[in-house]
């Protein structure tokens, strides 16, 4: 005798019955992620205006990079941890209650429901909400970094466009004026013919010296002789004047990678909290999840009861 089985599959030896419709209520998932993505911007835009607290253009009145970035890891793990629990909870709540399911598949799925919900708002913010969000924040992270790095940016810079041939309109163009100051200070010495010429050996001198990280003792007589013969100076103290510039690069450049050393270590503990917070987020909306779809059940329990 054949029998037309719709909406149940029924096992001829345990006689068990599975649903045909599916485990997973998109419904309550989409709501729970729409509410997360909404929060989390919102904190988002919250934590870039006190990050924005931080940063001033007044010397020694910014907190430094690793300040910065541990407060950011830090607001990233309270943004995930609100707007996942919100997100999870709604989505525990809005669900309808499974009936006939063991209560250790109610829990797996209320997980799962909750995971799902995070893993939507995720994608939400990275990809829908990630433009704009990050155009709003950029400009604080952007100034934070300016501030941390500025430094080691200008170093660049001044290595790079005094690698063309020029010395003039960048950090470069100090050490080189500081080369061929006048030996009497109180006065400008008039630029003379060889004045383009030597000034652009010296730049040449030094951006390969600091390529090598040493001066040669043939550029540094060399410079010395130039400086002598641009500056009036005796040959002793013409070359007592590239030590004492030489050293002074040394100590920019040595704090310049100091200041990017800096950055890059606050870059990395950020990335790690960054990533910390998203595991975090995960584990709270799927708790959350949980809690609400016992509520919602206990609920439906006692109104049923009353």
């Amino acid at each position: 005798m054949n029998s037309k089985v719709t909406d149940v599959e029924v096992s001829g030896a345990s006689g068990a019955r599975e649903s045909s419709s599916s485990a997973v209520s998109w419904g309550p998932i989409i709501a729970g992620a729409l509410a997360a993505s909404t929060l989390t911007v919102i904190l988002m835009l919250v934590g870039s205006g006190l990050g924005l607290t931080m940063v001033s253009p007044w010397t020694g009145a910014s907190a430094s990079i690793t300040t910065f970035a541990v407060s950011a890891a830090v607001w990233l793990v309270i943004v995930q941890w609100l707007s996942a629990g919100l997100g999870g909870y709604l989505t525990g709540r809005l669900r309808t209650k499974w009936v006939d399911i063991h209560g250790d598949e109610v829990y797996f799925r209320d997980t799962a429901h909750g995971f799902l919900a995070w893993a939507l708002a995720t994608l939400l913010v990275a990809g829908v909400f990630g433009t704009a969000l990050s155009a709003t924040i950029g400009a604080g992270v952007q100034a934070a970094s300016n501030v941390a790095s500025g430094v080691a940016a200008g170093a660049t810079s001044a290595a790079t466009n005094a690698a063309s041939g020029t010395a003039e309109g960048n950090g470069l163009a100090y050490f080189v004026d500081a080369l061929f100051r006048p030996a009497d200070t109180g006065a400008v010495a008039p630029p003379g013919q060889n004045d383009a010429g030597s000034t652009a050996q010296a730049s040449r001198i030094l951006v390969a010296s600091a390529a090598r990280g040493e001066v040669s003792a043939d550029d540094k007589a060399y410079l010395a002789k130039l400086v002598a013969s641009r500056t009036g100076l005796a040959q002793a103290d013409a070359a007592k004047r590239v030590d004492t510039v030489l050293a002074s690069m040394e100590d920019a450049k040595n704090k310049a990678k100091a200041a990017a050393d800096t950055a890059r270590k606050a870059s990395a503990t950020f990335a790690l909290v960054g990533a910390l917070s998203m595991i975090v987020g995960a584990f709270i909306a799927s708790v959350a999840a949980v809690l609400g779809g016992n509520q919602r059940d206990e609920n439906e329990a006692q109104f049923i009861r009353g």
